[in-house]
């Protein structure tokens, strides 16, 4: 008589199953989109780089990162604060042309 198989790994378990480990820029990528839009919108596009290269890793070899969601999120923010510093880079010229236009 044989031993009933093992039973899976839990979800996310660091041994296999669906998920191995997080991706190690994981977290970093989570803070830099968030600092991005509360500090520092130049760390924006530094969120938005990495997060797509991580992203390509996770998607290159799916099983090994559990992390993918806190990348993406860090991703979005970055990319969310990316567009805006180009919004607020747009007003100012904006007023500055206006401004030496009603100066004259």
């Amino acid at each position: 008589m044989s031993m009933p198989p093992p039973p899976p790994p839990a979800y996310g378990s660091p041994y296999g199953g669906y998920g191995g480990h997080e991706h190690p820029q994981g977290t970093t990528i989570l803070v830099l989109g968030i600092l991005s839009l509360v500090v520092c919108s130049l760390l924006g596009p530094v969120a938005w780089v990495m997060g797509n290269n991580a992203l390509a890793e996770i998607d290159r070899n799916p099983t090994a990162y559990t992390n993918r969601s806190s990348v993406q999120a860090g991703r979005i923010c970055g990319i969310v604060s990316s567009c805006l510093m180009i919004l607020m880079v747009v007003i100012v010229v904006i007023a500055m042309i206006a401004a030496a236009s009603a100066s004259t």
